[in-house]
């Protein structure tokens, strides 16, 4: 019953909305029906070809999606590779420490017209603004995984006569990827966001640079269509990496639970 209720919030919610907006009758405010629709003409009224996608979709969703993901992952792997490395030498992270508190305190959207200066490419300029943005929740996830391994283990590791590399790999990457993880969750809901920023400010395609034209040619329901868009776009991304961490953190979760 409880989980049934959860559920009822969503269409009450967009029945208040509904009601409300036919009442008020602005056009800045559109009801779900109308933002429904626009964004069916705008990216889902396409040939079965496509799977229903239009030219849009293709030409806007498409390379926004391939933007953020290239931008996460680039993150990722600089951020859990330098972690696990600082996180395993507390020398090396006292030198470095003033800098990853220096660049995690820059917001990354200032930096877009440096970088667009210095690339002089639009999508190597998102890329950046993107990595930049969405590193340092997996860079000090990871840190503080590594730092966190119990002594045990690396000193089993070392008995073993494992080497450095392989103690990374075998011992602390395992034990530091429930805080990896978190890192990465935090990070992908950030790269949404930046994506659409970098596109908002120096794109010619995208999502947000269709939010953008929408605003300005006083399109109210494909400016909602986008946000809608991006909401969806945001619940469905988060609900498959969740799937993902629980199939991939099954072992932690079970010794947890059997300690």
């Amino acid at each position: 019953m409880k989980k049934l209720s959860k559920f009822l919030v969503i269409p009450a919610v967009l029945v208040v909305w509904e009601l409300a907006a036919r009442v008020i009758g602005d056009t800045d405010f559109p009801p779900p029906t109308t933002i429904v629709v626009r964004m069916y003409e705008l990216w889902f009224s396409g040939p079965i070809s496509t799977v229903f996608l239009t030219d849009d979709a293709i030409d806007n969703i498409l390379p926004s999606l391939g933007r953020m993901f290239g931008g996460w992952v680039l993150a990722a792997a600089i951020g859990i590779v330098a972690g696990m490395l600082l996180g395993r030498s507390r020398a090396a992270t006292d030198y470095v420490d003033p800098l990853i508190e220096f660049g995690r305190a820059i917001p990354p959207p200032l930096l877009l017209p440096a970088l667009i200066v210095i690339f002089q490419d639009s999508l190597a300029t998102q890329l950046a603004t993107i990595t930049f943005g969405v590193v340092w929740p997996v860079l000090l996830n990871s840190i503080d995984g590594a730092r966190a391994v119990d002594r045990t283990y690396t000193e089993t590791a070392t008995v073993f006569n494992l080497s450095r590399a392989q103690r990374l790999r075998v011992v602390v990457l395992p034990a530091a990827s429930p805080k990896i993880f978190a890192g990465l969750r935090l990070s992908l809901s950030l790269a949404l966001i930046l994506m659409v920023i970098s596109e908002l400010i120096g794109g010619s395609d995208g999502i947000g640079y269709q939010l953008l034209q929408a605003q300005r040619s006083f399109d109210g329901a494909g400016v909602w269509a986008a946000i809608a868009l991006l909401g969806i776009l945001g619940y469905l991304v988060n609900s498959l990496f969740v799937l993902a961490e629980r199939r991939v953190l099954v072992w932690h979760r079970q010794a947890t639970r059997n300690p």
